[in-house]
């Protein structure tokens, strides 16, 4: 079910109907890994969930880890790396932002409203887990567990506590080497992304990586090799350009990609966060019309930061917010009030 344009997430996995948002509407099928991740939810959430919502990763992590291995049956293994590359540097990137509590998978949420913990570390640390587990013990044994242990708990909750524990009885029986391998409890209780985690190397990113360098170098956007590209290796490409680029370098990317015009949310998302912070005035209209056209929180809350990280962003972004603001729903203006210091209850 497509939703209003006004819903802050991707997606609910709600039981035999799933409510997604109309950002992943590309017109190539591009985005529907998040298709994936809430029919992944059917298992990880629905038949098995969270018992509270410090153990929120038990949902999203393993679902996340789902949500790949799906996309890698469908269309390949280059593909799902593609995604699990991206989503790592996501959560590099916002690691480096949060204090240490919040970096931990079994956060302590007592006393703080449940949305504290909503961030890439239930998700992408939480699949990193299991990819870690998987790169220790393999995946037919992994799968074993995986299977058995939904079946052993389906129609009820589960613990981080409780999780280590079926890991235990199960997984690691008879082998405390794999156990020892994985450090499962320095996975739950410390902050960061251990050190075991295995590494992911994307040869179609590295592409993106080159197109990058090469036009960094001075090369014109028109002859960079992208015919094919998916919008994996768009966003890479993006993220991968100099912090400061001339305007005369960005209207040569705007006019060979026609990136202000992009229907891929994604991609327009990573563009416009270039736009922002090169001060890229040609790009603003699209901007403007990204920010009051929709409300999923992903996009809306990274692009009213960074315009309000300036002084001449600031502004102008408490003039788009006062447009938008009634158009979004309260999980989004709850992040924005406090980005942009509005009052509450305003």
């Amino acid at each position: 079910l497509g939703l209003p344009p006004s819903v802050p997430f991707g997606g609910m996995e709600n039981t035999t109907l799933t409510f997604a948002t109309p950002t992943v509407l590309a017109g190539d099928r591009s985005l529907v890994s998040l298709v994936a991740h809430e029919l992944a939810h059917s298992w990880s959430g629905n038949l098995v969930t969270n018992a509270t919502w410090s153990d929120f990763w038990i949902n999203e992590g393993f679902t996340v880890y789902f949500e790949n291995r799906i996309m890698e049956a469908v269309y390949g293994r280059e593909r799902a790396d593609m995604l699990r590359q991206l989503g790592r540097a996501e959560l590099v990137e916002e690691l480096a932002t949060l204090p240490p509590a919040d970096q931990i998978l079994h956060v302590n949420l007592e006393g703080r409203d449940p949305d504290d913990g909503f961030t890439s570390v239930p998700y992408e640390k939480g699949a990193a887990f299991l990819y870690t587990v998987e790169s220790v013990v393999g995946r037919p044994r992994l799968d074993a567990f995986l299977r058995g242990y939904f079946d052993r708990n389906a129609f009820g909750s589960m613990t981080t506590a409780g999780l280590l524990a079926e890991m235990d009885a199960t997984l690691w029986n008879g082998d405390p080497a794999a156990r020892a391998a994985v450090r499962p409890e320095q996975w739950m209780y410390e902050p960061g992304l251990p050190d075991n985690v295995p590494a992911i190397q994307s040869a179609l990113l590295a592409r993106s990586d080159a197109a990058a360098a090469a036009f960094a170098g001075g090369a014109a956007a028109a002859s960079l090799e992208t015919a094919g590209w998916a919008t994996p290796q768009w966003i890479r490409f993006l993220q991968a350009l100099p912090e400061t680029l001339p305007a005369a370098r960005l209207a040569d990317l705007d006019r060979a990609f026609r990136l202000s015009a992009s229907g891929n949310s994604e991609v327009l998302f990573s563009w416009l966060r270039v736009a922002i912070r090169n001060r890229y005035e040609p790009a603003f209209p699209a901007l403007e019309s990204f920010l009051t056209r929709q409300g999923r929180r992903k996009y809306i809350k990274p692009l009213f930061t960074d315009l309000a990280a300036t002084d001449w962003g600031r502004p102008m972004a408490q003039q788009i917010y006062a447009r938008a603001r009634p158009t979004y729903h309260s999980v989004t203006t709850g992040s924005i009030d406090a980005i942009l210091g509005v009052p509450p209850g305003r």
